[in-house]
């Protein structure tokens, strides 16, 4: 028997979607901080690398969200990427992941998703989960988890770092039946987070039946929102986290 049909399950838990990224600019403290300004459980953000290697926090290979059409972040130093990246204020300056554990990690839940893609080395790809895993060091509570799109990565993680809680992040085009496969192949994985698209009541009880957290992204409408609190899903990602909370909590 599954240990969740015998104990009431706690309410979903919301996090903000790179922040309150509709106030602020994504990735950012001032986006962190508006998030903060809710009753919000937790806060989603990415993780790629600068040229020099550092950890930083931005969702796309491209510079485009600031003018900079066609330049990659990996293009880059550090130093020259905070002169760049300054969209409005003070506050939503480029951020390094090792800044952005020591202000937020006290203060809510952490999913971290380590951006590895295709164009970039395995090497750069691993050193970006070392990286990751290292700067958030202790985890006892596992408040923190990272998550990626790419699998290899994930196996990398768990070889470095056996007990921390890493979460699959599901393509659109991903079936029941990837879901079912890759449960059984990599049985480490904390669970899975799908597209609200790919979240139906069979998806949600396979999770159930092994144990794993149900996250689901991204949740902004409220027929959205509404579907994934109805499959009392264990974590809701939203760029609108005050409406999945009004949702929530009515």
């Amino acid at each position: 028997m599954s240990p969740h049909s015998h104990q009431p399950r706690k309410k979903p838990l919301v996090f903000a979607h790179r922040g309150a990224n509709r106030e602020a600019f994504e990735n950012t403290r001032s986006a962190f901080d508006k998030a903060l300004g809710y009753a919000i459980d937790g806060v989603e953000t990415d993780v790629q690398l600068s040229r020099d290697e550092i950890a930083v926090l931005w969702h796309d290979r491209f510079l485009n969200k600031i003018g900079l059409n066609g330049k990659h972040i990996d293009d880059f130093d550090f130093n020259q990427l905070t002169a760049l990246i300054h969209p409005e204020s003070d506050g939503e300056g480029l951020m390094m992941l090792q800044d952005f554990l020591a202000a937020y990690r006290t203060r809510c839940r952490l999913l971290i998703e380590v951006k590895n893609r295709g164009w970039e080395a395995v090497s750069r790809h691993q050193l970006k989960i070392r990286q990751t895993l290292d700067l958030v060091g202790e985890n006892p509570e596992h408040r923190i988890m990272v998550s990626s799109f790419n699998l290899a990565s994930l196996e990398y993680a768990h070889q470095y770092q056996p007990e921390f809680p890493l979460i699959y992040n599901f393509e659109t085009d991903q079936t029941i039946a990837d879901a079912r496969a890759l449960l059984n192949l990599h049985a480490f994985l904390r669970g899975l987070c799908l597209p609200i698209e790919n979240l139906d009541r069979e998806m949600v009880e396979l999770l159930r039946e092994q144990d794993k957290c149900v996250a689901v992204y991204t949740c902004n409408s409220e027929a959205e929102i509404t579907r994934a609190l109805q499959l009392d899903v264990d974590i809701l990602i939203s760029d609108v986290p005050q409406l999945a909370l009004a949702l929530r909590d009515r």
